[in-house]
C-alpha cells in the first residue's frame, strides 16, 4: 500500500503549537485542517455551546417555533412522524420528550421498512390517521420532497412541519413549513448547513423555548436543553454529516452528557452493547455499538421500538427491550455476513474492472444492504449501490468515498430512478428491477468520467512522529481533536524508530499483536487487525502506519498502536507480502 504524505510549513507548525499551547504532531493536523491562525485552532480546540448561533437565523424556524406555541396553548393533537434510521429515531425522541414536558401528549409513528417504505408516504400517513385526524403533522428526516403527501395532508386541514436535512432531488414541498438548510442555503450559515435532522430538531427546541421563556413559562424555565445533547451525539455521529461547525459542538459536548445519561434506554442499550461508560465514550461507540442497535428495529421489526426504548422510563421495559434490539442486532449481523461474501462474489466473477459497483439480488434483504455497501466500498475503494428485493422494485442503498459526490452522481442517473436521496456519501435508492442494467451501465458511465476526482487508494499521513513521542503529552493532544469521524477523520501517523523485541502473536489466524521499543529502549506495543499474513521481522528498524487510542484493561489505562502497515526503515513502498 502507498504512503501519502505532504510536508507543510515546519516553521508555521512550530509557531502554532507555541501559540496553542499544544504538541507540534497535533500543530500540523490543525495547520492541515485549515486552522493556521492561534483565535481558530484554540475555537477548534475547545469548541463551546455558547458559540452555537441565533436558532432564528435558519428559515421557517421561527414560523415552526410559533407554529408548535400555538399547539401547546390549543392543547392541538400533534402528530410526529420520524426516519426509522438513528437520525430519525433520536430526532422523533427529542421533540416528543420535549412536547410532553410542556404539557402536550404528541402522538408518535416511525415508517415500517418493508411496508410502507422511506420516509413520508400515503401509506405511513394513513396509518398516523388511524386514530384520528391532527391539528399539526410534524414530520423528522424526511418529507422534503413530498409534495403530494403534503397536499393530502393540506387539504384534510392539517398544518405541517418538515424539519430535514436531505437533499432536494427536485424542487422542494412549498405547502408546509420546510426547516432544510440545504433548501435555504443562506449567507453566513456555514456552521450549521451541515446539520443532521436532530441537529436542526435541537435548534427548533432552542428557538422554541427562547420564546417560552421570553414568556416566563414555568416549565420552560426548568428544562436544561443540554440534557438533550445525548440524543443530538448519537444521530449526529451515526448519519455521517461532517463534524464541523455546529456539529463538533454537538458531537463533543454530547459524547460527555451521554456517558452520564440518565435514559433508563440508553442505559440498558449500554448495558447490552457492552460499553463501560466512566472510560469515557468515543464516536465508534455509536458507530458500531449503539447505532446499528437502535437501526436494527427498523431494519428487521418496527423502529417504533427504538423511539419507545429511549422515550421509556421504565427500568424493566427499558432492560428487556434493549435485549430484543440487541438480539434483532445478532440477526441482521448474520444476514449481513451471508450477503456481503454474496457481494464480494459477484464483484471478483463479474464487476471486477468496474469504476462502480451496483449490486442486486432477488434475495437480500433491503433493510441490511447499507451496511453491506459500506463494506464492499470501503473493500474494492469504489463507489457502491447495493439493491435487495422489495416487490417490482430493487431497493437498497449506496456509500461513496472521497472524491465522489453520490447526490451528484444520481442526479446524472435520474431517469432510470424511481426514487432516490440522501447525502454525497450515503443514499438511498429504489428503481423497477428492468432498469438495473440500464442504471449499472449509466452510474459507470458518470464515474469514469469523474474519476479524476477520486483519491487513490492508499493510506493519508497526518504526519510523522519518532517513536519516542508516542507518550501521554501526544494522546492529550489528540484528546483536544476528540471526536473524530466524517470530515474530521481519525489521524494516521507514521512511527520511526520502531524495533520489535520478539516475534508477533498471532491470535484467532488473522490478527498478531506485538511488542516493540524505540530509541530509548522504552516498550511500545499494539495490535494489526487481518494482517497476520504480513508480520513484520524482529530486531529490524521498522517505519508504521498506526492509529494511536487508549486500551482499558483491568482498570489500568495504556497506550495502544492499532497497526494499519509497515515497512522497513529507509524503504520508500511497504514491505510485500
Amino acid at each position: 500500500m502507498h504512503w501519502n504524505y505532504t510536508p507543510v510549513h515546519a516553521a508555521s507548525v512550530a509557531a502554532l503549537a507555541r501559540a496553542a499551547g499544544t504538541t507540534p504532531a497535533v500543530a500540523e493536523l490543525l495547520f492541515r485542517a485549515g486552522l493556521a491562525e492561534p483565535a481558530a485552532a484554540g475555537r477548534f480546540l475547545q469548541p463551546a455551546l455558547a458559540t452555537l448561533g441565533d436558532p432564528f437565523l435558519l428559515e421557517n424556524l421561527e414560523a415552526a417555533a410559533d407554529r408548535i406555541l400555538r399547539a401547546l396553548r390549543a392543547k392541538e393533537r400533534v402528530i410526529v412522524l420520524g426516519d426509522y434510521d438513528v437520525d430519525g429515531v433520536c430526532s422523533t425522541t427529542l421533540l416528543v420528550s420535549l412536547l410532553r414536558r410542556l404539557g402536550l401528549e404528541p402522538d408518535y409513528v416511525v415508517p415500517r421498512r418493508l411496508e410502507e417504505g422511506y420516509g413520508l408516504t400515503h401509506t405511513s400517513i394513513e396509518r398516523a390517521l388511524e386514530a384520528g385526524k391532527p391539528d399539526l403533522f410534524i414530520a423528522l428526516d424526511c418529507g422534503t420532497n413530498s409534495h403530494a403527501e403534503v397536499a393530502s395532508l393540506r387539504a384534510q386541514g392539517i398544518d405541517v412541519i418538515i424539519v430535514d436535512h436531505h437533499r432536494s432531488t427536485e424542487p422542494a414541498a412549498t405547502d408546509a413549513l420546510l426547516i432544510n438548510p440545504h433548501v435555504h442555503p443562506a449567507t453566513g450559515d456555514e456552521a450549521w448547513r451541515y446539520l443532521c435532522t436532530v441537529g436542526l430538531v435541537f435548534k427548533l427546541a432552542h428557538g422554541l423555548l427562547k420564546k417560552l421563556r421570553a414568556e416566563n413559562h414555568p416549565t420552560a424555565l426548568t428544562i436544561v436543553l443540554k440534557d438533550y445533547l445525548d440524543l443530538v451525539a448519537m444521530g449526529t455521529i451515526a448519519d455521517l454529516v461532517p463534524l464541523q461547525g455546529e456539529n463538533r459542538v454537538f458531537a463533543r459536548h454530547g459524547l460527555r452528557v451521554l456517558a452520564e445519561t440518565r435514559r433508563p434506554g440508553l442505559l440498558a442499550l449500554m448495558q447490552v452493547s457492552g460499553l463501560k461508560r466512566e472510560q469515557g465514550l468515543v464516536p465508534s461507540d455509536i458507530s458500531f455499538r449503539l447505532g446499528p442497535r437502535i437501526n436494527a428495529s427498523g431494519r428487521l421489526a418496527d423502529a417504533a421500538l427504538s423511539v419507545d426504548l429511549l422515550l421509556s422510563e421504565d427500568i424493566g421495559f427499558a432492560e428487556a427491550t434493549a435485549r430484543r434490539l440487541d438480539a434483532l442486532n445478532r440477526e441482521r449481523q448474520d444476514i449481513e455476513r451471508l450477503i456481503t461474501e454474496r457481494a464480494e462474489r459477484y464483484v471478483e466473477e463479474h464487476f471486477s474492472t468496474a469504476s462502480g459497483l451496483v449490486l442486486f439480488d432477488e434475495d437480500w434483504h433491503p433493510g441490511v444492504v447499507g451496511i453491506v455497501a459500506g463494506r464492499i466500498s470501503r473493500k474494492y475503494n469504489r463507489p457502491t449501490i447495493v439493491l435487495g428485493n422489495e416487490g417490482e422494485l430493487a431497493k437498497g442503498s449506496g456509500r461513496g468515498l472521497n472524491g465522489f459526490n453520490l447526490v451528484e452522481i444520481l442526479g446524472a442517473c435520474a431517469a432510470c430512478l424511481d426514487n432516490w436521496g440522501g447525502h454525497p456519501m450515503a443514499v438511498g435508492i429504489a428503481l423497477k428491477k428492468g432498469r438495473i442494467d440500464e442504471f449499472r451501465a449509466m452510474f459507470e458511465a458518470v464515474i469514469r468520467r469523474q474519476e479524476g476526482q477520486a483519491v487513490a487508494a492508499g493510506l493519508e499521513l497526518s504526519g510523522w512522529v519518532e517513536a519516542t513521542e508516542l507518550n501521554e503529552q501526544l494522546m492529550a493532544g489528540l484528546e483536544q481533536l476528540q471526536p473524530f469521524g466524517m470530515g474530521h477523520p481519525e489521524p494516521v501517523f507514521g512511527v520511526r524508530g520502531v524495533r520489535l523485541r520478539n516475534r508477533p502473536d498471532v491470535f484467532k489466524d488473522v490478527h498478531f499483536r506485538f511488542a516493540g521499543e524505540d530509541a530509548a529502549g522504552r516498550r511500545i506495543s499494539g495490535v494489526a487487525w487481518k494482517m497476520a499474513d504480513r508480520l513484520p521481522p524482529v530486531g529490524t528498524p521498522l517505519e508504521m502506519a498506526v492509529q494511536l487510542n487508549w486500551n482499558h484493561y483491568n482498570g489500568r489505562k495504556t497506550l495502544q498502536i492499532e497497526l494499519l502497515d509497515w515497512r522497513l526503515a529507509g524503504s520508500s513502498v511497504p514491505s510485500a507480502p
